[in-house]
């Protein structure tokens, strides 16, 4: 019993350190994109969780919040302008105010109330280059009760934050959940040619595309890259904003040919399919967002 109670309580202290939020501290020659790289996180994300502007100067010894990994927030973080049209399913949800206190960010509201960032950002027509200002209110979701006393028992035993290095492994267990193997229609467009199309359920939704070895990455919809990078779980990916705003991820790519800014046509070519890190085959996987939440990549407009 006493083995029992010690174990326990190890996990336990575990779980209160990896649910407190992770610091980095700024030392000499760092900036915002550097320190992204080494998370593998993207700019717009580092700036929202430590509510930073595009002109703020990073100084030595600052402490900065590194969030955690989330594509469907990078995603909404990397559209062009906030979005002016709400999703069905934030529209259907009543909001409640929240008054901005000092030292709040766009991450540590979403948290503290219990919704995505990029819920956050939608309901209230947000980008990546918002900032919040003392007093500012804005629209959070409406909790019923039960969801209530959970977050103000939380609010009351507060974990006490560490300053901590992220690492992140170079191979992860495989944490996607799968759905049905789909019969590739010859009638829709992938950006490889006659994928095994396979539905990835849960946090991460989209289509696992299988691939020949180097096989070529090709863009279904034309649009601007909005992102080129190393994202932490998914390998090098390209965010591409189409004009009605949706967001194409093509994500686990062996190589990439373009860079952010570029303007890509339908039928151009991205990258190459890279090596899956957990299985060992030659696939990608792809994502289709709108204001931050995943839609039916198989359902997203082509040209």
């Amino acid at each position: 019993m006493r083995k029992y109670i010690f174990a326990l309580s190890i996990l336990l202290a575990l779980s209160s350190l990896c649910a407190a939020d992770t610091y980095y501290s700024v030392e000499k020659g760092d900036t915002l994109y550097s320190i992204s790289k080494k998370y593998q996180l993207t700019v717009a994300e580092l700036r929202t969780a430590n509510n930073m502007s595009e002109n703020d100067v990073l100084k030595i010894g600052q402490k900065l919040t590194i969030p955690e990994a989330d594509i469907g927030t990078a995603a909404a973080l990397s559209t062009n302008t906030a979005s002016k049209n709400k999703t069905a399913s934030s529209s259907a949800v009543k909001t409640s105010t929240y008054t901005v206190e000092k030292g709040d960010t766009l991450y540590g509201i979403a948290r503290k109330n219990g919704i995505s960032l990029a819920d956050l950002l939608n309901i209230n027509g947000f980008d990546s280059n918002t900032v919040l200002k003392i007093g500012q209110k804005i629209k959070i979701y409406q909790k019923n009760e039960e969801i209530k006393k959970v977050s103000e028992k939380k609010t009351d035993s507060p974990v006490k934050s560490n300053t901590s290095t992220v690492t992140v492994p170079a191979k992860t267990p495989d944490t996607r959940s799968y759905g049905a193997t789909l019969t590739s229609d010859s009638s829709t467009k992938w950006p490889v040619k006659n994928p095994k199309v396979t539905q990835v359920k849960g946090k991460v939704s989209g289509v696992q595309l299988s691939a020949k070895q180097n096989e070529s990455v090709l863009c279904i919809h034309e649009g601007t890259v909005m992102y080129v990078g190393i994202y932490r779980g998914f390998g090098q990916v390209v965010f591409i904003q189409s004009k009605t705003g949706l967001i194409y991820a093509y994500t686990g790519l062996g190589s990439v040919d373009v860079k952010k800014g570029d303007y890509i046509v339908s039928g151009k070519t991205i990258g190459t399919a890279g090596i899956d890190s957990i299985s060992g085959n030659s696939q990608i996987t792809f994502m289709v967002f709108q204001n931050g939440q995943p839609i039916d990549p198989a359902k997203a407009p082509r040209n």
